[in-house]
């Protein structure tokens, strides 16, 4: 069945999905607040009022929803074109108390944008005073997901707001395209290398490879949403910045054939392979909390399972 998209919806159906975020969201800050008072009370102290406050969030949708509707509409987050996603819970003890923060800004955009879009549709006075009140909430849990209190703790959370957004609408993008054109090209190139023994024809067989996936990536990221409800921006913004980086990475171990010398060229290609799925390693470290050797051996892995289909089909010819 295909998706929906957020303007088909009627007050009620926005209301019931409202309802099931806030509960979904109460049982996450329950949940942090548990694994954390071992590690950080303040902390989890924050998350259960967090908690609290979206509990009574809940109540009042459901009784607002009630009024209008006998029986709620049944409508999932799944059957909505970009709807807001949330990340599964991490392992007990697996995560620092950064990573619960950043994780709980980054569902109050969400969720501050998905108030705002809803509270712009809605045609129902007393609801769309509900829901901009809420937004309002949710900006407010903003700060209280970094511990913030005065001027300056303010401030700082509105620059890792920035940080969030700026993960969301370009890193994250970027690293999409990045590692898919670092990994999805090497078995043509390195095939057409070791099956024509011509450094030209891997050359343009990667630059075919990674043009064509740059395009389909590109065209897959602007599609995915609109990014009003998830904070993740323009959908023209994010594509050009998943194709550019699609095309880089697949380019990337494609170049080192201009040289004719086709030993030379393989071994240089993949040492360029190597320093790429390395930077990927270093990004998802830096910005997506990944261990740093968790990801090389992820990443690693999967490169090298691909490079050597590629070196295997060449090897047939």
């Amino acid at each position: 069945m295909s998706k929906r998209s957020f303007n088909s919806l009627t007050v009620p159906e926005i209301l019931a999905l409202a309802i099931s975020l806030e509960e979904e969201d109460a049982h996450i800050y329950g949940e942090f607040a548990r694994q954390l008072e071992s590690k950080n009370k303040q902390a989890a102290e924050r998350f259960r009022k967090m908690q609290r406050d979206e509990e009574e969030h809940k109540r009042r949708l459901t009784e607002m929803l009630l009024q209008r509707v006998k029986t709620p509409p049944f409508i999932r987050r799944d059957d909505i074109m970009g709807f807001v996603e949330r990340r599964p819970l991490p392992a007990e003890g697996e995560k620092p108390v950064i990573w619960y923060e950043r994780m709980a800004l980054r569902m109050e955009l969400e969720t501050e944008m998905f108030y705002l879009r809803a509270a712009a549709k809605a045609d129902d006075p007393e609801v769309r005073m509900l829901l901009t009140e809420l937004a309002n909430v949710e900006r407010q849990h903003e700060g209280e997901a970094l511990g913030s209190s005065g001027i300056e703790d303010h401030q700082i959370g509105e620059s890792r707001t920035k940080k969030e957004l700026f993960l969301l609408q370009v890193v994250q993008p970027g690293l999409v395209g990045l590692m898919d054109g670092s990994v999805s090209t090497l078995a043509p190139v390195f095939a057409a290398a070791g099956a024509t023994g011509k450094s030209i024809d891997a050359l343009l067989v990667g630059l075919a490879a990674s043009v064509g996936a740059a395009i389909s990536m590109g065209i897959a990221e602007a599609m995915s949403d609109d990014g009003a409800l998830t904070g993740r921006g323009s959908p023209l913004l994010r594509g050009s910045i998943t194709g550019l980086m699609t095309f880089a990475g697949g380019i990337g171990h494609a170049l080192p054939f201009l040289i004719s010398d086709i030993k030379i060229a393989f071994w240089l290609a993949v040492a360029v392979t190597a320093c790429e799925l390395s930077a990927i390693s270093y990004i998802r470290r830096k910005y997506m909390d990944m261990p740093f050797w968790r990801s090389v051996v992820q990443v690693v892995i999967g490169g090298a399972i691909v490079l050597g289909a590629g070196i295997l089909i060449g090897a047939q010819h």
